[in-house]
C-alpha cells in the first residue's frame, strides 16, 4: 500500500507541475475551436530528439541507472529517487538540482507563451525546489 501511494503521489506531483496553470489560463480557455491551430514543426525528429535524449541520459547517469526500466523497478518496489541515487554513490541533490533545471526550463516557457502570468510564474517558481526535493526523497523533507 505505501509503494502504491508513494507512486500515485509522484504520478501526481509531475502532472501538477506539468500542467501547471495552462488548463486555467484565459487565453487557452477562449481558444476557438474553428480557427486551426498554428504548430511549429522541428526540422528533423532526430534533431528535436537530441535535447530530450541528453536530458533522459542526465537523469539516469544522476541516479547511477542506464535505464528506464531499471529505474521504474525500484520506484516499483518502493525506492525513492534519492534512494536510488543513493545506492548508486550519487549525490541525490544532483537529482533535485537536475528536475528543478528542467522544470524551471518548462515554466520560462510557459511564462514567455503568455501561458502563466508572472504572478503565477514567480509562486511556482518559488515552491519548485521544496516539491522537486518532497518527491525526490519520497515525500519527506530533504536531510
Amino acid at each position: 500500500m505505501k509503494k502504491a501511494k508513494r507512486m500515485i503521489m509522484a504520478g501526481t506531483m509531475a502532472a501538477t507541475i506539468t500542467i501547471g496553470g495552462g488548463l486555467w489560463n484565459p487565453k487557452t480557455s477562449e481558444a476557438s475551436p474553428l480557427q486551426p491551430a498554428s504548430v511549429q514543426v522541428p526540422v528533423s525528429a532526430a534533431a528535436a530528439a537530441v535535447p530530450t535524449q541528453r536530458k533522459k541520459d542526465d537523469f539516469l547517469e544522476s541516479l547511477g541507472k542506464s535505464s528506464d526500466d531499471e529505474v521504474y523497478e525500484a520506484l516499483y518496489g518502493g525506492k525513492s529517487l534519492a534512494a536510488i541515487a543513493e545506492e548508486a554513490g550519487q549525490d541525490a541533490q544532483a537529482v533535485v538540482s537536475l528536475q528543478v533545471e528542467e522544470l524551471t526550463r518548462q515554466l520560462d516557457d510557459r511564462l514567455a507563451s503568455g501561458m502563466l502570468s508572472p504572478e503565477a510564474y514567480r509562486a511556482q517558481l518559488a515552491e519548485l525546489p521544496e516539491i522537486v526535493a518532497q518527491s525526490v526523497h519520497g515525500g519527506k523533507a530533504a536531510h
